[in-house]
């Protein structure tokens, strides 16, 4: 049997998952999607009223529910659910109609939370209307699913290049035949044109290497040093080579005869001397 009040004593001094207690002000709060005004007390509880109606929005649209005792041994069917026209005036006629023979109060609750359900889809449009800009949410999965598709397809594309360049030049070979029979002009026209394409990109691809030949000659110039006194420290010239050439060269300067070279001695590279005579100031 199906009492009201014994379910609102239960639900009021004993436990109700759909009350919310606040410690401010001496208020309780119902969260139960079918209360019309929020409000956990006796006349606006759905639960414990075998009779009761509000209305609820889904998705734009609102609806009428109504529940009586006679459908309360289903409750698959306990409620009936009726669509509203989007003309307010027409919907509140509907409420009127099927709340017929209802309490006033009742009736009153759901015309006003009509009008609220009203107001807030008439705000949220105009919100939609004016915000010009919206924020989309950055996926980074699958930007790199996208960077990674488009390497694939990178690749894929100079794989049909080169199958693309391996067919002309068997077309040119001639080992299909009679086959294909394409106009010869325009076929050595393209077959130009990519001969020049493949030229252009080893000619970019390919790189230069440059000489520096100050540099080089200064390195000569360097290794000819070196290599003279190499020479001497070797043991190639004795000490007394140097000295009769040194003597032999700046006779030859002062006008004497020039010295002799020995014989089966290495000719070294030549090397020039030059001496500065400081004259006394008289």
């Amino acid at each position: 049997m199906h009492n009201d009040e014994t379910i609102w004593h239960c639900i009021n001094h004993d436990f109700c998952s759909f009350k919310v207690k606040i410690k401010g002000p001496d208020q309780n709060f119902c969260r139960n999607k079918h209360n019309v005004t929020g409000l956990c007390n006796r006349v606006s509880c759905p639960l414990a009223n075998s009779q009761y109606a509000t209305v609820i929005e889904e998705e734009g649209v609102c609806f009428l529910y109504m529940k009586t005792v006679e459908r309360a041994h289903s409750p698959k069917n306990w409620w009936e659910k009726v669509k509203l026209s989007k003309n307010f005036l027409q919907a509140l006629e509907q409420i009127s109609k099927h709340m017929e023979y209802w309490p006033d109060h009742q009736i009153n609750r759901c015309k006003q939370r009509l009008t609220k359900m009203r107001q807030m889809l008439i705000r949220m449009r105009r919100l939609s209307m004016k915000e010009g800009v919206r924020l989309v949410p950055i996926k980074k999965k699958t930007e790199r699913r996208e960077k990674i598709r488009e390497l694939k397809a990178e690749t894929a594309a100079k794989v049909d290049l080169a199958i693309e360049r391996e067919l002309l030049e068997r077309l040119k070979q001639g080992t299909y035949g009679d086959i294909y029979n394409f106009p010869s002009k325009q076929f050595d026209s393209m077959l130009d044109k990519n001969k020049e394409e493949e030229e252009e990109d080893e000619d970019e691809s390919e790189g230069e290497f440059v000489e520096d030949y100050e540099d080089e000659e200064e390195f000569e110039d360097e290794e000819g040093i070196q290599e003279v006194e190499l020479n001497g420290v070797d043991g190639v010239e004795d000490l007394e080579d140097i000295a009769d050439r040194v003597t032999g060269m700046k006779s030859g300067r002062s006008g004497g005869p020039p010295a002799k070279r020995k014989k089966g001695r290495l000719d070294a590279p030549r090397v020039e001397l030059e001496y500065e005579e400081e004259t006394e100031m008289r």
